[in-house]
């Protein structure tokens, strides 16, 4: 049973539906910068932090994103339990969240982020971490390797995308955000972090 990568999966569906019956969603949920007010009142608001993980640019946008969740997010949940997985998940987007309105304050963006991409990034991670040898076979070039070589290859790639800026539109400092907030869960954990003490 993977009920919460089930429910992430249905909810960012069923979300994906729902921007074409209520367009304004997308300007009201959607990451904004702080700053970037535009002319029909959207602007940055907390909730953003989070609901913005729930909104797609288009069908391949949503496809590639479930596919991963289900995929890395599955062994996942299964490993750290319904718990723990929805926190790890969530620190995650927020965190990609965080990094991205950052890397906007940086460089003067004002343009809106969407998608669940910060998340699947942060269970990327995960996978590569409890399940090191597990073969991954990337898309293109369908060439197999060990799941933890898949991450610093796809980290190593969004970084090198991200500082020359060769796939507009693409929010790859938000991916490795989400990687980086579950660097940091998965390590304060291994610290024993969150334990009770009794």
């Amino acid at each position: 049973m993977i009920p919460v990568t089930t429910a992430l999966i249905a909810a960012n569906v069923a979300m994906f539906l729902l921007q074409d019956v209520f367009p304004g969603w997308i300007d009201s949920l959607a990451l904004w910068p702080p700053g970037a007010e535009q002319a029909d009142g959207a602007s940055f608001a907390p909730w953003q932090l989070v609901t913005y993980a729930f909104l797609h640019a288009g069908i391949w946008h949503i496809a590639f994103n479930m596919f991963a969740l289900y995929m890395f997010g599955g062994p996942v949940e299964r490993l750290l339990g319904t718990r723990r997985y929805l926190t790890y998940y969530f620190v995650c987007v927020v965190s990609a969240a965080l990094t991205q309105l950052a890397f906007a304050a940086v460089t003067g963006g004002f343009n809106p982020s969407i998608g669940a991409s910060g998340g699947v990034f942060g269970l990327l991670l995960a996978y590569g971490f409890y399940f090191p040898n597990n073969r991954v076979m990337l898309i293109f070039p369908p060439i197999p390797m060990p799941a933890r070589v898949f991450v610093l290859v796809y980290a190593a790639l969004e970084l090198f995308l991200g500082v020359t800026g060769t796939q507009e539109g693409v929010a790859h400092f938000a991916h490795l955000g989400g990687m980086i907030g579950g660097i940091a869960l998965l390590a304060f954990w291994r610290g024993g972090g969150g334990r009770r003490r009794i």
